[in-house]
């Protein structure tokens, strides 16, 4: 995956002090067998003391992949420096885990190289079954695990999660995932040195994280727009750039989720997949300063009638109310969204021509014969070819916009490729240079046999992972 950095701050106690959200909330209320009690004496260098006593808590770290967030490490903190030198994969064991890496560090934060301090950093695989805390009926995150909800009408369609028949109606708030707390039990199952020579034994107890650091997802802000043209009240996430100057003009990019996100909780867009928190990645953020904006939508706001709720026009309204209050560049706003966000990024487009200056449209569809005024719109549209209603939708979007006299890019991509071949294959379609870049996916190439995830959904499990896509809607501009 390369959504750039999720590192996450460098001051401790903002670490340790950060707020956890709803799936970290079990986590944040747990109390830890070993945390929280009173530091004892230190040993002296060469002799080997209790570790009950040294260790202060624990806190689970969380990064967001295509497929969801996951829980990938655990940084124990102790109250000396450690020796990161005397560290291995067999000196912890996360319960239910496979441990990758373990390394000293100066906070509660991933590290390529670790570093002396008074945190043991100890990686886990995401590919574990425990790992997935956003979980899909269609096993998104890594599967069915603890908090895996019963099947729901946004996951019954014959495209997963996809709107249509047998699949979600507009006003449906049938949740269609759930978030799983953010928690672990680790065990120090042999002796820490700390820099000072003294000699943490191991005990055998059990420590449960009491903390939680999200990352990227602890940059946004949550907040609620009350919209008094239609009534209707959004809740969402708002990215503000680090070093915000209200004399600078910036970018506004808006996610939109699919089906499965609704009635989640205000973080879901979040922690669903990459669509919103891969544009404020610091990577991204270097190249692309701009305000990341995800609404969280109650219930289903567009289905295959194409008649959406007042949500739809809220949406817009929301749009142009963050405009009013930072500056954002009218001229440099963008729409994503995957399944009914793409669509409902092509219907604002088609209602509002004047709200973005380009769109990134995945796994999405709209009437043909209501396109028309996308063909004056600068879009890159992402499908599979195996999505039984989003791809025949989206070749008769793009052959209505070329019978309009304006260029279409094409180009059909291997949804396994490296990261170094989904560059060049962007490289390639650019250089077409169409105002519309089209790319399917081959069949059979967006999901891994046996995952019991549909194409439909695996379309942006990948799509929001290529950057080289994203660097191109961010040159944009009407």
């Amino acid at each position: 995956m390369n959504c750039g950095d999720q590192s996450s701050p460098t001051k401790e106690s903002a670490l340790v002090e950060r707020r956890t959200f709803i799936a970290g909330a079990a986590a944040a209320g747990a109390a830890a067998v070993v945390g929280g009690t009173a530091l004892g004496a230190a040993a002296e260098p060469n002799e080997t003391a209790s570790t009950d006593g040294h260790v202060r808590g624990a806190t689970a770290i969380t990064k967001v992949f295509g497929d969801g967030q996951k829980l990938i490490a655990v940084a124990v903190e102790y109250d000396r420096d450690i020796d990161g030198s005397a560290l291995s994969t067999s000196t912890f064991a996360v319960t239910g885990r496979t441990v990758t890496k373990v390394y000293a560090n100066r906070t509660a934060a991933l590290a390529e190289r670790g570093r002396d301090g008074r945190f043991v950093v100890v990686e886990l695989s995401p590919d574990d079954a425990a790992a997935a805390l956003w979980v899909t009926q269609q096993g998104g995150g890594g599967g069915t695990s603890t908090g895996s909800p019963s099947p729901s009408p946004s996951e019954s369609s014959g495209s997963g999660g996809a709107p249509g028949a047998g699949g979600p109606k507009v006003g449906d708030s049938t949740p269609g995932g759930t978030i799983v707390a953010a928690t672990a039990s680790v065990i120090q199952k042999d002796t820490v040195r700390t820099t000072h020579g003294a000699r943490y034994a191991a005990t055998g107890t059990t420590l449960t994280t009491s903390a939680v650091v999200n990352l990227i997802v602890d940059d946004f802000q949550q907040f609620t727009f009350d919209d008094p043209a239609t009534g209707q009240t959004l809740r969402y996430n708002l990215f503000i750039p680090k070093d915000y100057n209200p004399r600078k003009r910036y970018p506004l990019v808006l996610f939109m989720h699919d089906a499965s996100v609704v009635n989640v909780a205000t973080e879901g867009p979040l922690v669903q997949g990459l669509g919103a928190v891969c544009w404020a990645s610091a990577e991204d953020q270097a190249k692309h300063e701009s305000f990341v904006l995800a609404p969280e939508y109650g219930s289903v706001v567009i289905d295959d009638d194409y008649a959406p709720s007042t949500l739809f026009d809220a949406t817009a309204n929301l749009v142009q109310a963050v405009t009013e209050q930072y500056s954002i560049d009218e001229d440099r706003r963008y729409t994503t969204g995957q399944s009914m966000g793409a669509m409902m990024s092509l219907g604002l487009n088609i209602r509002y021509p004047d709200l973005f200056a380009a769109a990134f449209i995945v796994a999405g569809q709209w009437p043909a014969e209501q396109v028309a005024p996308l063909a004056d719109k600068n879009l890159w549209i992402v499908v599979s070819q195996d999505d039984d209603k989003a791809y025949p939708g989206e070749n008769a979007i793009t052959a209505a916009i070329e019978d309009a006299g304006t260029q279409v890019a094409t180009a059909v991509w291997d949804g396994q490729s490296t990261a170094a071949q989904f560059a060049s294959d962007v490289r390639n379609l650019k250089a077409q240079k169409a105002p519309v870049n089209y790319a399917s996916f081959l069949t059979g190439t967006t999901v891994t046999s046996g995952s019991g995830t549909s194409a439909h959904m695996g379309t942006w499990h990948i799509a929001y992972t290529i950057p080289g896509i994203r660097d191109w809607i961010m040159r944009q501009s009407k």
